[in-house]
């Protein structure tokens, strides 16, 4: 099928605008990794942009050997596996029950989750009611309180609902119960938006560091978001009290690299929900 003129400028134009926006997106962070592997004296020069320059591994050997870096990336792998697994569990469960139609006050009761997405309790009530249950400073306090994602419900409903209804009738004539048709209909129907929901829930984990600013005080629970904002507010005079140090590694390739081996694990994590990833953007937005 021939275009005309104005749909190849039109595709043009989309091209080079997708272009310049993978640019804003890629080029900050080709930025850090540079600084990150650079030498001291390249980066207090400001000559380091887009490219390494004095090639080295000082900054990530120092990150790396930290043992309070090492301790909280296992803090935010344990609270990333164990939160997004909860949540994915309340999701689909939730989701399949909103799908039935002989749910009692079914409009009532999705209006109450669909309202705690506008409004909340507040920062200080919702202090005071962590610390009368006993969450305080405690693994279950940076994993309880996001567990129930309601716009992800309302994906994986939408979805739910987008499956042939005739499946589910089978399954009932056959004798099945609604256990079985969830787990032997639904959830393998859906592989596609379960990969892209758990993807978002465990971007969201990983990244999650205001419950630990605002509820943990022990070292021991620091995920490695808040092991990075204390880095990055307090690096120089962690430097200055070990004046060796001074010697290979900046602050500015320090920050660089405690960035990046931050945003590694969890970028690992992409490729193998990519296949689904796409798809699972489009289902459940559209439905029929």
């Amino acid at each position: 099928m021939l275009k005309t003129r104005g749909q190849r400028i039109f595709n043009w134009f989309n091209i080079v605008i997708v272009f310049i926006i993978m640019l804003t997106c890629l080029l900050p962070f080709i930025h850090v990794l540079a600084k990150a592997l650079s030498s001291n004296t390249y980066i207090l020069a400001k000559e380091v942009y887009f490219w390494p320059k004095g090639f080295t591994f000082f900054s990530f050997n120092y990150v790396l050997s930290n043992p309070q870096f090492m301790r909280s990336m296992l803090v935010s792998v344990y609270i990333t596996v164990a939160g997004t697994l909860l949540s994915m569990i309340i999701t689909i469960l939730t989701a399949f029950v909103f799908t039935r139609k002989d749910l009692p006050f079914q409009g009532f009761i999705v209006g109450l989750f669909i309202f705690t997405m506008f409004f909340g309790g507040g920062m200080i009530p919702t202090y005071l009611l962590y610390s009368n249950m006993g969450l305080l400073d405690t693994y279950a306090v940076l994993i309880l309180p996001g567990a129930v994602g309601v716009f992800n419900i309302i994906l994986m409903r939408n979805f739910f609902e987008s499956i042939s209804p005739s499946l589910e009738e089978s399954a009932i004539i056959d004798g099945a119960s609604n256990i079985r048709v969830l787990f032997a209909i639904y959830v393998p129907l859906s592989k596609a938006a379960i990969a892209t929901i758990t993807l978002f829930f465990a971007v969201g984990k990983w990244n999650a560091y205001f419950n630990a600013v605002m509820y943990t005080t022990s070292p021991a629970k620091m995920p490695v978001q808040l092991y990075l904002r204390n880095i990055l507010l307090s690096l120089d005079t962690l430097l200055e009290s070990d004046p060796q140090q001074l010697e290979y590694v900046a602050t500015e390739g320090v920050r660089a690299a405690t960035v990046v081996a931050a945003m590694l694990p969890i970028l690992m994590v992409y490729p193998f929900a990519q296949r689904y990833f796409i798809h699972g953007m489009m289902i459940g937005a559209i439905k029929e």
